[in-house]
């Protein structure tokens, strides 16, 4: 029998669905708790085993604060023996009995990259492990040239997102963030380069807000959105502003309320609206309609969103920020919003064609988008196909440090479980111990 230290978590508790719910937040601070109250870990010997004081302990379980460093997550759950797919990472040495250096050499393709860039951040921290990213000198003025330098490592830094999730990329994104808003309170400029600079405070939010919301921490991703609100109106970009509002219809809980949001969104579109955002901003429309059961108004947005990148011409500069929205990216958004919609006859056609196409280093987005083409073929009454898709997903969400994947696929589960007794059901559902 494997060693478990007298620290780990008994199975019972990580059973327990408010355990997984906060592991799966990284709220250590309910997982100290729990621990305490129904397994008798004292406090002292969960900040022993995790390397905290029993100060911090009793703060984070009262709620004060967050453990939101990459490593301090790693280090809590190696020492509590919590397996990784519950708090988005890839599984532990100590779960499969390998060596470190023996994990990572039996992981292939874009799967290495991802872990090599997460060992490197562990110790050094993720952008030290980019040296070609480092944060140009700070000047004593800011020029439009050094806001240009600022914007393209910005470009840079977002592609990290290509392949990690916001669990990741958070405390990069925010550190950023923070960095060019210092700059602002402290460099003197002119007003077109204060302008600039404000601009590209407001993505480098949207940017940080985004990961917030990946790794799961919403109210974080809401301040994030609303500071880029402020510095978007401020530089007088319409664009970045109707993003923001965007991002937060997206994570709004409030189905109605996020179609409201979506329409202040889609409100600042005016003649200088690059195509690429146009495109952008009717998608996510789209996506608040179909959650609220709006399938006309759907429809209304997706062919307004198809229009504008038919629009788009060679050549027309586009944003960074909303570069990613093409042909195949529309194509998975109208398949998500009829699956919403219960139409499944024309959310799987769509959805199929659409992640065919979609490479699978794309590893966090290709799974949550399986798991609608799943939902569509159980609404369908496809059962086999709907568990063969889910396999996929589970295949992909390993190792990506994205609370949404597990969100996605509980539901997907659950529905599942309804049908235990057809063998390629049972397969999927004890391969993720449901």
């Amino acid at each position: 029998m494997t060693y478990q230290p007298p620290t780990a978590l008994p199975r019972e508790l990580l059973d327990d669905e408010e355990m997984q719910r906060a592991l799966s937040g990284h709220d250590f601070g309910t997982v100290f708790r729990l621990a305490r109250s129904r397994a008798g870990i004292s406090y002292s010997r969960l900040a022993d085993a995790c390397d905290l004081k029993p100060i911090r302990v009793g703060q984070l379980a009262r709620g004060e604060g967050r453990v939101t460093t990459f490593d301090k997550i790693v280090q809590i759950a190696d020492a509590l023996r919590v397996p990784g797919h519950m708090v988005g990472l890839a599984p532990r040495p100590w779960e499969t009995g390998a060596s470190p250096a023996h994990t990572y050499a039996q992981e292939n393709g874009p799967t290495v990259r991802r872990r090599t860039v997460l060992q490197a951040a562990s110790t050094v921290g993720l952008a030290a492990a980019l040296p070609a990213l480092q944060r140009p000198a700070t000047p004593t003025r800011m020029t439009t040239e050094y806001v240009t330098q600022l914007r393209a490592r910005t470009a840079r830094l977002r592609r990290l997102d290509d392949l990690l999730g916001g669990g990741d990329t958070y405390r990069v994104y925010l550190s950023e963030f923070q960095a060019t808003k210092s700059l602002l309170r402290t460099v003197s400029t002119t007003d077109e380069t204060r302008r600039l600079a404000l601009s590209l405070l407001a993505e480098q939010a949207q940017q940080a807000g985004w990961a917030a919301f990946d790794g799961g921490h919403p109210a974080e991703a809401s301040t994030l959105y609303e500071e880029s609100m402020e510095a978007a109106r401020e530089a007088g970009d319409s664009s970045l502003l109707g993003n923001a509002y965007a991002f937060l219809a997206y994570q709004t809980a409030d189905r109605a309320q996020a179609a409201e949001i979506a329409a202040r969104s889609c409100a600042t579109i005016n003649g200088g609206t690059p195509a690429g955002v146009r495109a952008l901003l009717h998608e996510r429309m789209a996506w608040a309609c179909a959650i609220a059961g709006q399938p006309a108004e759907t429809e209304r947005a997706l062919e307004a969103a198809r229009t504008a990148l038919a629009e788009q011409q060679d050549g027309e500069e586009q944003p960074d920020w909303a570069a990613w929205v093409d042909e195949t990216e529309l194509d998975i958004m109208t398949g998500r919003c009829w699956t919403e919609l219960r139409r499944p006859l024309r959310a799987v056609p769509v959805l199929t064609r659409a992640l065919d196409r979609y490479d699978d280093a794309h590893a966090r987005d290709k799974s949550l988008y399986l798991t609608w083409l799943a939902d569509a073929y159980l609404t369908a009454g496809e059962v086999e196909a709907a568990a063969t898709v889910t396999n996929r997903a589970l295949d992909l969400s390993i190792g990506v440090a994205s609370v949404r994947p597990r969100q996605r696929l509980a539901p997907v589960l659950t529905q599942l479980g309804q049908h235990r007794n057809v063998p390629a059901v049972r397969g999927v559902l004890e391969r993720a111990g449901v």
